[in-house]
């Protein structure tokens, strides 16, 4: 289906009315933030924009050459060609405005929670819960983005039970969406004698970081106890009650900090998770009523949905969603091609939503 030229229109208005708007002296702190960032946004696909409105008259403009009889074979050859160049241009500035008119996710420029936790499997589990947070840790490290551990579980065999960490920089959430759910890894265990694969996972959930003006927190929907924090097997290794757990009472939602010693930096940690939890909680509860087929979107952040398996014997990572298969599993988990597979994921969950326009 073809882009209705009043959209495109309309991109080359807005523009130029908010550059007028910025240019003048009239606006507070606040608009003029406001104004400069969709400005900036649209300053991305304006050049876009304005050739393809001026198609159709570089199109007649060409042909006209092409079909005066005056013109010579070697002209005509070369404005055949630059002809061909415009039509590819058409179409691809087609897609390209067709995904920026795009229902945005508010979300997107977000920071992000990261929570990752052992599951099927036992101590293995919990081995490649830590390989995965490493991953992570140098994603993190190559895109100069901001990592903080809120909270952290290690396992007897040295892995991690659950990690809890804040991850800041530009567009965070957008980036790393598609990570909520189950993944699966194979291989050989170091405990096994005889060579054999054995089959564990750990799940990811990805959460928008909520400040405090997206979520409205009562406190009568809290119930806040304190205990003491307790290390391996129970062992008391705090003699105050520092730790916290905060429970909303209209979702049912727990939350539990022990990790600092002071009892309200953890309750603050606690909220921050909190926050962030039922932010994705209302997210969710609105998505869920436009789509009742959730299974079938990209991302959908299902964390019971089984997204990739990390085949370690074979050196494959394999993206189900998207049936994306890279031999390339060490430079995976060492955050190599990170961007190659969310790239596209991306991809695919915009052609599933250009699909649902036409």
């Amino acid at each position: 289906m073809s882009l209705p030229i009043n959209k495109v229109q309309d991109i080359i208005n807005k523009h130029s009315k908010l550059e007028k708007d910025l240019s003048g002296k009239n606006l507070d702190s606040k608009l003029f933030a406001e104004k400069s960032k969709e400005y900036s946004n649209l300053s991305e696909i304006i050049k876009f924009a304005q050739e393809y409105l001026n198609y159709e008259k570089n199109k007649n403009d060409l042909e006209k050459i092409i079909t005066d009889s005056k013109t010579e074979e070697e002209m005509r050859n070369l404005v055949t060609v630059e002809l061909e160049e415009l039509e590819k241009k058409y179409y691809e500035n087609e897609v390209r405005l067709k995904i920026f008119l795009l229902p945005k996710d508010e979300a997107d420029t977000k920071n992000a929670i990261l929570e990752i936790r052992a599951g099927t499997g036992g101590l293995e589990a919990s081995l490649f819960a830590s390989d995965l947070f490493k991953m992570y840790e140098r994603v993190c490290h190559k895109k100069k983005w901001s990592l903080e551990i809120i909270s952290l579980s290690k396992s007897d065999a040295g892995g991690l039970k659950e990690v809890i960490a804040s991850i800041k920089g530009k567009n965070i959430y957008s980036s790393l969406k598609y990570e909520s759910g189950v993944h699966r890894v194979q291989r050989v265990p170091d405990t096994e004698t005889q060579g054999r694969v054995h089959t564990s996972a750990a799940t990811v959930a990805v959460l928008p970081e909520a400040e405090e003006v997206d979520v409205k927190i009562e406190d009568k929907d809290l119930r806040i106890d304190v205990f003491r924090s307790s290390g391996p097997g129970g062992q008391s290794v705090n003699t105050t009650d520092s730790a916290v757990r905060i429970t909303h009472i209209p979702t049912s939602i727990v939350v539990s900090q022990q990790d600092e010693k002071s009892q309200i930096r953890n309750r603050e940690k606690a909220l921050k998770i909190l926050r962030s939890r039922l932010y994705e909680f209302e997210r969710k509860k609105i998505e869920d009523q436009r789509s009742k087929d959730r299974k079938n979107k990209i991302g959908s952040g299902d964390r019971s949905e089984r997204i990739r398996t990390y085949n370690f014997p074979q050196g494959r990572v394999t993206d189900h969603r998207i049936n994306l298969t890279l031999h390339k599993l060490e430079e995976f988990m060492q955050g190599e091609i990170f961007d190659e597979v969310i790239e596209n994921l991306s991809l695919q969950a915009q052609e599933q939503q250009l699909e649902n326009l036409n």
